[in-house]
């Protein structure tokens, strides 16, 4: 059964940036609709992003709108999650997953399944 597989996690300063990406863990060209989701430690998971590639639509939580970028590398079937400056409250574990339904995004973690491991991101000085 596919599952998708995050890297790209890390230490950073605040005001740094970090890449992380999003990639079937078998080879795939389904545009899969991602969701990109954290959770803080004693927190609960956070939806943040999610793209559909069928149409381009993104949406943004506020918390990361204006500083996360979401989009698809075609090339790679991989969703792609930019986020410049950072900040010590983005620190928690990233996960992405895909939506239940076809052409929907949304960021609630009770839509999506086929959940990833996740990739530790840290801000720290």
């Amino acid at each position: 059964q596919l599952q998708l597989v995050e890297s790209g996690g890390g230490l950073v300063q605040p005001g740094g940036s970090l890449r992380l990406s999003c990639a079937p863990s078998e080879f795939t060209w389904d545009p899969y609709d991602i969701g990109w989701f954290r959770q803080a430690p004693g927190k609960e998971r956070e939806g943040i992003s999610c793209i559909i590639p069928s149409t381009g639509n993104t949406y943004y939580a506020p918390s990361v709108k204006g500083r996360f970028t979401i989009s698809r590398d075609n090339a790679n079937n991989t969703v792609l999650l930019q986020m410049d400056s950072l900040e010590p409250g983005d620190t928690a574990i990233y996960y992405c997953a895909v939506h239940k339904h076809r052409g929907r995004c949304s960021l609630h973690p009770i839509d999506y399944f086929r959940w990833g491991q996740g990739t530790q991101v840290t801000v720290s000085s």
